[in-house]
C-alpha cells in the first residue's frame, strides 16, 4: 500500500513561486484544471472519527476513488492511501449510496500539477485563497520547501475540510461547502495548455 507523505503551505505570491519552481527545475504537467471532490462517510460519521477518509474526485474527465486512513502526527503528514481510477463517477456514487455512504463535503479547486522528477508540487487556487502541496519523501520535501522559500513553520498538515471549517469560524460564513459558487468567488486561474498537453517533446531529459 501506498504511503502518501506531503505538506500544505499558503501561497501569497503565486508569480513569484511560479518563477522558483521553474529555477529549482520543474516543469508543469497540467495546465490550471477544475477539481471536484466529494467525501462520503456513513452515518454517525464513523470514518471521520476513525481519522479516515473516502473520497471520489473529478479532475478535468478523470474520475479517481481514495481511501485515506488515519494519518500520523509529524512535521508532514503522512497516512496510507489507496487510490483508483473510476470510469463513471456517476454510477460509482449510485455504487457508494446503495452501500450506505452518503456525501459530506464537498470542496474544489483549480489544480496545476509540476514536477521535478523525483516528486510534486500542486498549486492550488481554491474559495478560501490559493494553496500549495509539496509531496514525496521527506527529504525530498523539506528541500523542496528550502527552494521555494518555504520555512517548517508554514508547513500545513491539515485537509481541506478542516481548513475550510476553520476559515468559516474566522469569516462566520453560512457557507455549506468549499466552492466558488457557495462562496461566490470566481476562479482566476487561466493558463494556455502545457508542452505536454501540446504534445510537445520536453528539452528536458
Amino acid at each position: 500500500m501506498r504511503k502518501e507523505i506531503e505538506i500544505k503551505f499558503r501561497i501569497d505570491n503565486l508569480p513569484a513561486l511560479t518563477r522558483a519552481l521553474k529555477q529549482a527545475g520543474f516543469e508543469q504537467l497540467t495546465r490550471y484544471t477544475l477539481e471536484m471532490n466529494s467525501l462520503y462517510d456513513l452515518p454517525g460519521q464513523k470514518l471521520r472519527k476513525r481519522g479516515e477518509m473516502l473520497r471520489l474526485r473529478k479532475y478535468g474527465k478523470n474520475w479517481v476513488l481514495t481511501h485515506k486512513a488515519k494519518s500520523k502526527a509529524g512535521r508532514h503528514k503522512v497516512r496510507v492511501e489507496l487510490e483508483t481510477r473510476i470510469e463513471n463517477g456517476e454510477q460509482m456514487d449510485a455504487i457508494l449510496r446503495t452501500l450506505g455512504f452518503a456525501p459530506t463535503f464537498r470542496y474544489e479547486k483549480y489544480r496545476a500539477e509540476w514536477s521535478d522528477g523525483t516528486g510534486h508540487v500542486v498549486l492550488d487556487e481554491t474559495p478560501i485563497g490559493n494553496f500549495g502541496e509539496i509531496e514525496g519523501l521527506p527529504r525530498w520535501i523539506d528541500h523542496t520547501a528550502r527552494a521555494l522559500g518555504i520555512g517548517r513553520g508554514d508547513y500545513i498538515t491539515q485537509t481541506y475540510a478542516p481548513m475550510f471549517f476553520a476559515w468559516k469560524r474566522r469569516t462566520h460564513s453560512k457557507a455549506t461547502e468549499m466552492t466558488f459558487r457557495a462562496l461566490r468567488k470566481k476562479p482566476k486561474s487561466v493558463s494556455p495548455p502545457t508542452r505536454r498537453e501540446r504534445g510537445e517533446k520536453s528539452g528536458r531529459q
